[in-house]
């Protein structure tokens, strides 16, 4: 791990940088815009917005207005809960798509999985979404497709598809490694990225993590975002403000030793959203 363009290559061969600059509550306009470009700026080359975040025309205009040539970009969205289902999902992306202004999505993701606390057909739903997402991958439009906080229940009808998922975006962070979905998702070559690597903000409040950095001159955001790429997951830290949009990217002049690395994988959950796919009710 070099470099933010450092990449994983997914199961269809497509590349994704390793770090990767999310936009969750970013205001969108030229908040949204301004962040954008100076990630870019930096170095960041993996953008991630969704359609619920309300901010992809910002995120589309940062793109194009920091002059990158789109082929050195990957660009996520994601479909929302209430537009789940093929036709829905047809609509959906052709809103993000006018919104964020770009060719293609480098990859498209469900955002969240229906459930069976919320529908009886939950499966049938989430397979009608995948359906829609298929037609969109193998148009071109999309050049990798894959969901976002699923859980084993929820992937395994479409594991059985035509086309598996490429990648499972997942909240991670120290104390809150879900490792039974990773392992899944390693043993079938589905990447795992991590939303909220900080923990939108908890990690940094924490004596443990805060003093471990410390050994390594870094701070606690630093240190977490480090743990993810060592532990083979993409993070997506996120931040409006352009000396932490820096900071969150030098990550690549130090190692966290193995027995830090033991010690924050073992660290117990104090800072999760508590937000779980079975139990959601947005």
């Amino acid at each position: 791990m070099k470099n933010l363009s450092d990449t994983f290559i997914l199961n269809n061969g497509y590349k994704i940088p390793r770090v990767g600059f999310g936009t969750w509550q970013t205001p969108d306009g030229d908040v949204a815009a301004n962040a954008v470009k100076k990630a870019i700026e930096i170095g960041y080359r993996h953008i991630d917005t969704a359609a619920a975040y309300g901010n992809e025309k910002g995120v589309g205009l940062g793109i194009i207005e920091s002059g990158i040539d789109r082929d050195k970009l990957f660009v996520t969205s994601k479909v929302w809960n209430t537009e789940r289902g093929y036709d829905k999902t047809m609509r959906a992306f052709e809103k993000t798509f006018s919104d964020i202004q770009l060719d293609y999505l480098d990859l498209y993701l469900i955002h969240w999985p229906a459930s069976p606390a919320q529908f009886s057909d939950w499966e049938k739903i989430n397979l009608e979404t995948w359906k829609a997402m298929t037609e969109l991958y193998k148009s071109g439009l999309i050049k990798a497709m894959g969901v976002s906080n699923f859980k084993l229940r929820h992937l395994a009808a479409l594991m059985e598809t035509e086309i598996a998922p490429m990648v499972n975006q997942i909240e991670f962070h120290p104390g809150q490694m879900q490792t039974e979905i990773v392992a899944y998702c390693r043993e079938n070559n589905i990447v795992i990225e991590a939303w909220s690597p900080l923990g939108t903000g908890r990690m940094l409040k924490n004596q443990t993590l805060k003093e471990t950095a410390a050994k390594y001159n870094k701070t606690a955001a630093q240190l977490c975002i480090r743990w993810c790429l060592q532990n083979d997951i993409v993070p997506l830290p996120k931040s409006v403000n352009p000396s932490r949009i820096e900071e969150n990217a030098e990550v690549f002049d130090f190692s966290i030793s193995k027995e830090d690395m033991d010690a924050i994988n073992s660290m117990q959950y104090f800072g999760g959203s508590g937000l779980d796919a079975d139990k959601i009710d947005f």
